[in-house]
């Protein structure tokens, strides 16, 4: 008979996600946080805690494990440059294709609608949580073992031949804007719209008190790209 190991209550079959993952972790309340989506806590309605708290916090070693990999692995590189790759490693369509490749949508705790409307292969959905698993093994296992599981994925993303289409309107606006010291920036998410399985945000880019773009997404993250994309054909780039 073969034993799966499940928390209680959890519906996780631990067994397989440490093997994906490749890391085992010793508070496996961590990882079922990671893993339990917003609208999951919502339906339970008993406290049941998601990992939005937990995407805050992998999204910064995320980015700190991915800058420090390129200062050190590619030092001809100019600073421009490097932004520009971290942006296109750390952007939502990178972390996406991750999670895919471990079929991280299988272990994904969603409400019944969000399953239904196929919330398990939502590119907002699973980025979010593949975030939220780094810093789950960052608070479990330390920076080092974060870093394992981040350049299992980000190395040979790095070494693909292919070039990456993404391009970074956030990153391009603000090197043209901080010519400028004197000019701040800003993003201001100005609609929530939808279900929690459908959600639409609309995100305007102020320049100082001026608003120069305007865009919509599936995410937070694609609609303050897409302001930034309208703001630079305002502007002529």
């Amino acid at each position: 008979m073969i034993c799966v190991q499940k928390h209680e209550n959890s519906g996780v079959d631990y067994e397989k996600l440490f093997s994906v993952l490749n890391y085992d972790f010793k508070d496996r309340e961590l990882v079922t946080t990671a893993l339990t989506h917003s609208s999951y806590a919502n339906e339970r309605r008993d406290g049941t805690l998601y990992n939005e708290r937990l995407e805050f916090l992998g999204d910064s070693v995320l980015s700190i494990i991915v800058s420090d990999y390129i200062y050190l692995n590619l030092p001809q590189m100019p600073e421009g440059k490097l932004t520009k790759l971290r942006a296109s490693l750390v952007c939502e369509k990178s972390l996406y294709a991750y999670a895919k490749q471990i079929n991280l949508g299988e272990f994904i705790r969603l409400s019944k609608g969000e399953k239904r409307t196929g919330g398990d292969d939502r590119p907002s959905i699973l980025s979010d949580a593949f975030e939220a698993v780094i810093a789950a093994i960052y608070l479990d296992g330390g920076i080092e073992e974060a870093r394992k599981f981040v350049l299992r994925f980000v190395i040979p993303d790095i070494q693909s031949s292919k070039p990456k289409k993404f391009k970074d309107y956030k990153t391009m606006l603000q090197e043209i804007i901080q010519k400028n010291p004197e000019e701040k920036l800003s993003y201001v998410l100005t609609k929530e719209m939808g279900p929690d399985h459908d959600k639409h945000f609309v995100v305007e880019v102020h320049l100082n008190s001026n608003v120069i773009g305007k865009g919509g997404g599936r995410s937070k993250k694609e609609a303050e790209q897409q302001a930034a994309r309208e703001a630079l054909e305002l502007m002529g780039y």
